[in-house]
């Protein structure tokens, strides 16, 4: 084909305007968990909605770790969570000593099957893990009413989801903790890092002290410098100012960037329609607005996902996989507590025969039509 492009699966969106916020900060005397940070917690709690408590941390996965912990979750408890999703979901509940029970995914969005969740509650469990699969949104009315039915407490993975709405509301602010995820190439970027969100004003207030050694008063509550007590348990996961100043930024862009993405996954997944030989995952109801982190593609003959991705790659259309595996197959997961294919059968057909193809605000709509020419040449070359 003669078009030559080079089009990355994802590109941080980086401006002068972050440069800039960077070296004001190297130009101070604060460089972490400082005002920086402050202001990126306020204004991102701003633009989730209402109730939102958000604290920035070293990591999504930090986030994570710290939300299971100070829920109280731990030894002898088990927590449901999706079998389709990146492995921190699954580390995060093992990290507190607690036992992952994985659910199978809805084959349409990714998202962890509502109807499946019932019959793995026993009297261990103790929360549910869900994720909101590269920005598709849950059905957080019937995992919410079961989590409420049975005393649950509900964590929500937003790694990849920030824009995604459900009934008009930000996800994370229905369950009892979130987490969002500022790795380079997520929706907004911080260089690395990541936010937990809460509705519970407590719980924030717990976890502003755990992801600070446990030291009870901050730097400006301190009435003589270097003088503090630590009346609990605490971890280093703070985030710095500069990774903070990058993300102010960046979040001014969020809408922009939202829209972009919108854009780009329409008129790629149009694209796509006359394909019979793949669907498309995206949300399934009207009040579920998807977020747009990536456009996945399921392929009907999974033997053919590997030809396929040299051939979009040689082409330069930058793909990726989410995810490689069902987390119980990975290797961890299934020595230590074996896997039965039977029970994920829809993670596998997402894991095995996948594509995750660029949609992200470095794409234009000339890429996005490349893509689309790129993937039908490539799909009738191998003959599926």
């Amino acid at each position: 084909m003669s078009d030559k492009r080079n089009i990355p699966f994802g590109r941080p969106w980086i401006t002068d305007t972050e440069r800039q916020a960077v070296m004001d900060v190297l130009r101070g005397d604060v460089l972490t968990h400082g005002p920086q940070a402050q202001a990126f917690e306020r204004e991102f709690a701003a633009f989730l909605g209402a109730g939102a408590h958000c604290l920035t941390t070293s990591s999504g996965m930090a986030a994570l770790h710290l939300a299971y912990w100070q829920l109280g979750i731990g030894k002898g408890d088990e927590v449901i969570v999706a079998a389709q999703t990146h492995v921190a979901t699954a580390h995060a509940v093992e990290a507190v000593g607690a036992t992952p029970v994985f659910a199978d995914c809805s084959p349409a969005t990714g998202n962890i099957a509502a109807d499946k969740l019932r019959e793995l509650i026993t009297p261990r469990t103790r929360a549910i893990g869900l994720v909101h699969y590269a920005g598709i949104p849950c059905d957080m009315d019937a995992i919410m009413a079961l989590a409420s039915a049975h005393g649950l407490k509900v964590i929500e993975d937003c790694a990849l989801a920030l824009g995604t709405r459900y009934r008009g509301k930000h996800v994370g602010l229905f369950g009892d903790a979130a987490i969002v995820s500022f790795y380079p190439v997520k929706h907004i970027t911080t260089g690395d890092g990541g936010m937990f969100v809460t509705r519970h004003p407590e719980l924030a207030a717990r976890v502003a002290k755990a992801r600070a050694f446990g030291v009870d008063r901050s730097f400006a509550e301190r009435a003589i410098p270097g003088v503090y007590d630590v009346p609990t348990l605490g971890l280093n996961y703070r985030m710095s100012d500069i990774n903070a100043a990058i993300g102010r930024k960046q979040l001014e862009r969020i809408e922009l960037n939202l829209t972009q993405r919108r854009r780009n996954f329409e008129r790629l997944k149009k694209a796509l329609e006359p394909l019979d030989a793949v669907r498309v995952l995206d949300a399934d109801a009207p009040h579920a607005i998807n977020s747009h982190y990536c456009l996945t593609v399921v392929l009907r003959h999974a033997a053919a996902r590997d030809k396929l991705v040299k051939r979009l790659n040689a082409g330069g259309v930058g793909t990726s996989v989410y995810y490689p595996h069902p987390v119980p197959r990975l290797r961890y997961y299934r020595e230590k507590y074996g896997y039965d294919a039977s029970r994920y059968p829809n993670a596998e057909a997402i894991s095995d025969g996948s594509i995750a193809l660029p949609v992200g605000p470095h794409v234009t709509e000339a890429d996005i039509d490349h893509i689309g020419r790129t993937f039908t040449h490539a799909l009738r070359e191998i003959g599926s």
